[in-house]
């Protein structure tokens, strides 16, 4: 391996973790104007928490987990041991992942990764669930559940061996997300007045342009989360992955706008939004392997699988204040099967491979994922008391305001100071 090469190759998978740190503020932006304004503290600390707790868990066996190299017990779980320990020599460097980068770019890389299945179950339980409690969950799911699931594809596991192709992440973090997200949202119930004898009450959030910002941030970092997903910074591979993931985005947006129009007979801004934010789920498996023309048709049914699954899940009265389990869970399996169905590895045979391995993913994590919250609930409770999700999660839990009570207050404060 040439050293200019391999020094190329790692900065670019530096460059790549830093975009995906970035969605971390995408999401913290997203949320934050999908929710009301009395809960915006709420939603941007338990973004603040999560990264922090992604990375130390992450640090502690997380990434022993789910890269557990010789000491795989079995297709299903391995385990080399709590911490980090650089491999001594060229083994840490130049001769680790066949030059691509050394093993401190990969543990920080797949670090970044690792919180983004708590951030999906953040915004869905958004405005009623306990600080604490969530923080418990988010600590465990991301420091045993998650590295387990990517293990079976990415370590080496058995899902590996079997063919099952999952370029970034389509089920192995957004899916895994949204299967956590669910198995919450059912345990935890709906907001207060959203289902009524009359019919469901919307619930707006208090800044479109806050989300709108927060969008145009993950899609931004997704180049990063797709393109450093090539693992190298090979010019082929890596523009060829830019160019899928901006134009399966681009047509998750008409996907959204088309039906969510036929649907509603309105312009709905944040069907758009996550019409987006689907496409880039749903060509994150495929997007190494997939024509333009390949990914444009992937995004384009992503968004529009968008405003048909809100309305399925709010029909039956579950409440995600942010789209997650439909951005991220529906449009996770929408992007995991068409690898299946288009692009170079398309066939019956991979597509059946495909659906197992999102099937067993998906079990795996809702029973982890609904048991831990059960066990929570049942101890220490899992959501606000009806006077604290009235007055809203900022004065209860933190006892602070995320903006001026009004803009009189805000005037005087200006005119004192």
């Amino acid at each position: 391996m040439n050293e200019a090469l391999f020094t190329a190759n790692n900065v670019w998978m530096l460059v790549a973790t830093v975009l995906v740190f970035i969605m971390h503020l995408g999401f913290s932006a997203l949320e934050a104007g999908f929710v009301q304004r009395k809960n915006t503290v709420n939603i941007l600390f338990k973004n603040a928490m999560i990264i922090s707790i992604g990375l130390l868990t992450y640090f502690a066996m997380g990434f022993n987990i789910m890269y557990p190299a010789s000491e795989l017990i079995s297709g299903w779980f391995g385990f080399s041991g709590f911490g980090l320990s650089m491999p001594e020599g060229d083994a840490g460097a130049i001769a680790y992942a066949d030059g691509g980068y050394t093993y401190w770019t990969d543990f920080i890389f797949q670090g970044m990764f690792a919180a983004t299945a708590a951030t999906i179950v953040s915004g869905a339980v958004a405005e009623r669930i306990k600080l604490n409690s969530f923080l418990i969950f988010a600590t465990v799911f991301v420091m045993i559940s998650y590295p387990i699931t990517g293990m079976w594809k990415w370590g080496g596991g058995w899902l590996e061996t079997r063919g099952f192709h999952d370029f970034a992440g389509s089920t192995l973090v957004h899916a895994v997300g949204g299967w956590a997200a669910l198995a919450s949202v059912l345990l935890l119930g709906a907001r207060k007045g959203k289902y009524t004898r009359n019919g469901i009450k919307p619930i707006p959030g208090h800044s479109m342009p806050l989300a709108a910002l927060g969008v145009f941030l993950l899609w931004f970092g997704w180049f990063g989360f797709n393109g450093g997903s090539v693992l190298s910074a090979n010019p082929v591979a890596v523009s060829l992955v830019f160019v899928t993931t901006a134009l399966a985005a681009a047509a998750g947006a008409f996907g959204a706008f088309i039906v969510s129009y036929s649907l509603f007979k309105s312009h709905d801004l944040s069907m758009v939004l996550n019409g987006i934010l689907g496409g880039l789920v749903g060509i994150t498996a495929g997007a190494d392997v997939m024509t333009p023309m390949q990914a444009i048709l992937i995004g384009l049914i992503a968004g529009a699988i968008i405003p048909l699954s809100v309305v399925f899940f709010d029909k039956r009265k579950i409440d995600d204040p942010v789209g997650a389990t439909s951005v991220h869970l529906v449009c996770g399996i929408w992007g995991t099967l068409a690898v299946g169905l288009f692009g170079a590895k398309a066939g019956l045979g991979q597509l059946w491979v495909q659906l197992y391995g999102t099937l067993a993913i998906g079990l795996f994590t809702f029973v982890f994922a609904f048991s831990l919250m059960y066990i929570l609930k049942i101890t220490i409770g899992i959501r606000v008391s009806e006077e604290a999700e009235e007055k809203g999660l900022d004065i209860a839990e933190h006892d602070m305001h995320a903006y001026e009570a009004n803009l009189e207050q805000a005037a005087y404060n200006l005119s004192v100071k």
